[in-house]
């Protein structure tokens, strides 16, 4: 159970506030429902209390997963894949979408290594991007740092600062 004024997770979207929690009549049933203020664009969104964790609302990580999410940037896999872009980018978006900080940076890595390699398509630079964002976001507020100290360290971790 969130609490009203804590900071979470919500796949995809990333970091939010737990504005209020509230209940709102659906199919003629009165059911309870998270008020969730992005952070990144003040956007507003309604989670189910009771379907929260199925969703993948999640609570921020803790100092651990952050050296954990640093060690999967660092990782170089023994060879990326070489699927279409279409296949790739469907890919990336599953992993992208459990809202796992761990798939996420799987996709920054990977994504990153293969610019190196070839032109990423317009829909993986943009995914590419999203990564990245998502990443910052909760790891400057884990870290208690500024986006761009998180950015550099990223960059830093990729091999390329």
């Amino acid at each position: 159970m969130f609490q009203i004024g804590q900071l979470a997770v919500y796949p995809a979207h990333g970091v939010g506030k737990i504005e209020s929690i509230q209940d709102r009549m659906v199919s003629g049933s009165a059911e309870k429902f998270y008020i969730m203020r992005l952070l990144d664009n003040d956007m507003i969104i309604m989670i189910p209390t009771g379907n929260a964790r199925n969703i993948g609302l999640r609570e921020m990580i803790d100092a651990p997963s952050v050296t954990a999410v640093y060690e999967i940037l660092q990782h170089r896999p023994t060879r990326l894949s070489n699927q279409t872009w279409n296949r790739r980018y469907r890919d990336y978006m599953d992993k992208i979408k459990t809202g796992s900080p761990f798939r996420v940076a799987e996709v920054l890595r990977d994504l990153t290594l293969l610019k190196f390699e070839k032109d990423l398509s317009f829909g993986e630079r943009k995914m590419l991007d999203t990564a990245k964002n998502l990443l910052v976001k909760e790891l400057s507020i884990v870290n208690n740092q500024r986006e761009e100290e998180i950015e550099a360290r990223l960059q830093e971790l990729l091999g390329h600062a």
